[in-house]
């Protein structure tokens, strides 16, 4: 059996692999070192370009399984992608934990005034009269209660939160007070102090967070998108930060990554930009390592692969 492994840790898993096993390394630019013509699965790293990726497809024809690092794959069904009979999975739950933390980290930081206090402490002044608030008794709407989602349910419901979510076949989940279908979380928003975008992005998601829905928000509640960017419609998310239609927003992803310089959104006051690092952490590495050795004997013994994609819905 022949694998494409990254460069970046090929060596670390040869000690993992069966004997018979064969390795070809990609680089991130999509150059590999031997002969991948009849290479049969393909771990990619973090970060993959399509033109690296492309590069794979041409020069292993006979590909039958694909292992990603992300759990959202856009990036990757590229028409060229779908034209092959691949099975792809996905990292989902691989960087949950880091995220779900990173999302408790926004609301605390809008809840305590976070940005107030360091301003104060820069300025050396000692200021105690602006509003403080708790997570406790507050309500948070969770699109997308997937591995993400129930992580970040999880930790809202320790803080006392009321959690809903809304996923594509709803269910009772643990942590979550309500969990609605895909298209019932709209009705929710009126009752949400917290709205938090962990979906992924699809044709269906692509700009739904729009006017409309930013009018429905309530004006104290409070935006994070950990997601994609283009599942907000930028333009309108401008104008509701600077008229204040809602209270502000965390966001992780925008819709041009890098943020240009010139974006609005680096002068709001109401605004809180990370660069798409909520999901950084020190053992991703190891989580997704683990998660492909665990797939990949799954596959050698024709046992159904965790994580599998489904391609018509994007996820």
């Amino acid at each position: 059996m022949k694998l494409i492994l990254p460069v970046e840790v090929a060596d670390d898993l040869l000690p993992h692999l069966p004997s018979e096993a064969v390795v070809v390394r990609v680089d991130n630019e999509g150059n590999l070192d031997s002969d991948a013509t009849d290479a049969e699965v393909y771990l990619s790293w973090f970060f993959l370009k399509s033109t690296a990726l492309h590069k794979v497809l041409v020069a292993a024809p006979q590909l039958r399984w694909h292992q990603a690092t992300n759990a959202g794959v856009n990036h990757i069904l590229t028409p060229l992608y779908l034209e092959r009979d691949i099975t792809l999975t996905n990292a989902a739950g691989v960087h949950a934990i880091p995220i779900a933390e990173f999302v408790m980290t926004f609301m605390l930081a809008h809840a305590k005034q976070l940005p107030q206090l360091y301003t104060l402490q820069v300025q050396q002044h000692w200021q105690r009269d602006f509003q403080i608030s708790e997570l406790y008794d507050k309500t948070v709407l969770i699109i997308g209660a997937g591995g993400i989602g129930q992580e970040i349910a999880s930790r809202a419901k320790a803080f006392g939160m009321r959690v809903y979510g809304s996923r594509r076949h709803p269910q009772p989940l643990a942590n979550f007070d309500k969990v609605v279908g895909v298209n019932e979380w709209r009705w929710l928003l009126a009752e949400a102090d917290y709205v938090v975008i962990a979906t992924p992005l699809t044709w269906e998601t692509k700009g739904m967070i729009d006017a409309d829905i930013l009018r429905f928000m309530r004006p104290s509640a409070y935006l994070i998108n950990i997601a994609r960017g283009t599942i907000v419609d930028e333009v309108a998310l401008q104008k509701a930060l600077q008229e204040n239609w809602i209270a502000g927003a965390a966001l992780d992803t925008v819709f041009t990554e890098p943020l240009p310089p010139d974006s609005p959104l680096w002068k709001l006051p109401n605004v809180f930009i990370t660069p798409h690092c909520s999901g950084h952490s020190p053992r991703a590495k190891e989580r997704s390592l683990s998660l492909f050795l665990e797939n990949l004997t799954r596959y050698r013994r024709g046992e159904p692969l965790r994580n599998v994609v489904d391609k018509n819905a994007g996820y």
